[in-house]
């Protein structure tokens, strides 16, 4: 329903670059079984169309839950997949990833920040928390031995 595939033959690599990070951005919230709210695909194709900035959108998506704060679990969710996938596109968007621990966890809580307890926001954890869907689940055939 509110994909962004139009994009995807536009001539400017820009708009197909966009368009394939926010495609990335609201998967991985799906997931976890989020669903994005209208408003951050509004705020997505904006972003797009080069009408915003990166930077831009996640303030618009802050200011709209400031302003229309969630009255229930459904809009809390919705809330928690726009912010992380505003965040998540703007990552992507810097082009400038390492691969290291201090990365990821750095990571982690920008992407979290105020939406996860701050106790295990950014921290490494002592827990298992993997998940069993196979685009983020380590392969069996080269999971470290116990």
């Amino acid at each position: 329903m509110n994909n962004f595939s139009k994009y995807k033959k536009v001539g400017d690599p820009s708009v197909r670059e966009k368009a394939a990070n926010w495609g990335v951005a609201i998967g991985l919230q799906a997931v976890d079984g989020l669903v994005p709210s209208k408003r951050l695909y509004e705020i997505a194709r904006d972003n797009i169309e080069g009408k915003i900035t990166n930077d831009q959108a996640e303030k618009q998506i802050s200011a709209y839950y400031k302003k229309n704060p969630p009255k229930t679990m459904v809009e809390r969710e919705e809330q928690e997949a726009d912010e992380v996938s505003s965040r998540i596109n703007k990552l992507l968007g810097k082009n400038s990833f390492s691969f290291s621990p201090a990365e990821y966890i750095s990571i982690h809580g920008y992407l979290f920040d105020g939406i996860l307890d701050p106790r295990i926001t950014g921290k490494i954890r002592r827990y298992d928390i993997t998940k069993s869907e196979p685009v983020i689940t380590r392969p069996k055939s080269i999971a470290p031995s116990p």
